[in-house]
């Protein structure tokens, strides 16, 4: 008799436990997120850029992921330099800046699923999209020794370093912007780290290629390039429901 009572009660103990991990693992259970992060790249500066992604559950690990990134992306030879008359910043030989917008469809593996409330899931990420790229000139406040007044003009080769004050107005000259179209792919890792189900928090990095129809003329006088390789790290935060 004493037998089949501990019999019932290890039953009983054994059904509750694995109805209480069931609940706890369908808490972490989602369907979809967003999330948006702040990017540094090695083709971009302190802060690279912006990412902005929504992602939907195909099945129980595998996410489809619609991205959108706007990058800030740079020469690899770009140095500040300061003026030697006023002392404020600009880049000597650049001509253009270069804005990135891309847009991404992949695809999110998860490789490691997190315990609720602990650990850190991971995924491998595999995206590919088109590029707009904005080609926007890059003014600097320019005077030669028998000028009176300095004037705000896109950098030309052959420029004396020391006739040039400083970097123009910001956004100045961007309505004679032009549209450089492209493509990108993007291959990473995403290292989640967020301890509660409506919340994403964590960081990516990784690999992405852009390539665009032509040469971008960011410095005259350096060899410019079609094809942007980079590293990059992702910070990101987001929703999940």
């Amino acid at each position: 008799m004493r037998s089949v009572k501990v019999l019932i009660l290890s039953f009983l103990a054994i059904t509750l436990a694995s109805r209480v991990d069931a609940q706890t693992q369908d808490s972490y259970d989602y369907q979809s997120e967003f999330t948006w992060g702040i990017n540094k790249n090695t083709a971009g500066g302190l802060i690279g850029g912006l990412v902005f992604k929504k992602a939907r559950k195909l099945n129980d690990r595998t996410l489809e992921t619609f991205g959108l990134e706007i990058m800030n992306v740079k020469h690899p030879q770009e140095v500040r330099t300061n003026s030697i008359n006023t002392g404020n910043f600009f880049i000597y030989g650049k001509s253009n800046y270069l804005y990135a917008f891309r847009l991404q469809y992949g695809r999110d593996r998860i490789l490691f699923k997190k315990a609720p409330q602990q650990g850190v899931e991971i995924k491998g990420i595999l995206a590919v999209g088109p590029t707009l790229g904005i080609v926007a000139p890059y003014y600097v406040e320019y005077a030669r020794s028998n000028d009176l007044v300095s004037r705000s003009v896109q950098y030309q080769e052959g420029m004396a370093a020391e006739d040039i004050l400083g970097t123009g107005r910001l956004f100045e000259g961007i309505g004679d912007s032009k549209l450089v179209p492209g493509a990108n792919l993007k291959a990473a890792i995403n290292f989640e780290l967020g301890t509660t189900k409506s919340q994403v928090t964590g960081f990516e990095a990784g690999f992405l290629l852009d390539a665009y129809t032509k040469k971008i003329d960011l410095m005259p006088a350096a060899k410019n390039y079609s094809v942007f390789p980079t590293l990059f790290i992702t910070l990101f935060y987001g929703t999940r429901k």
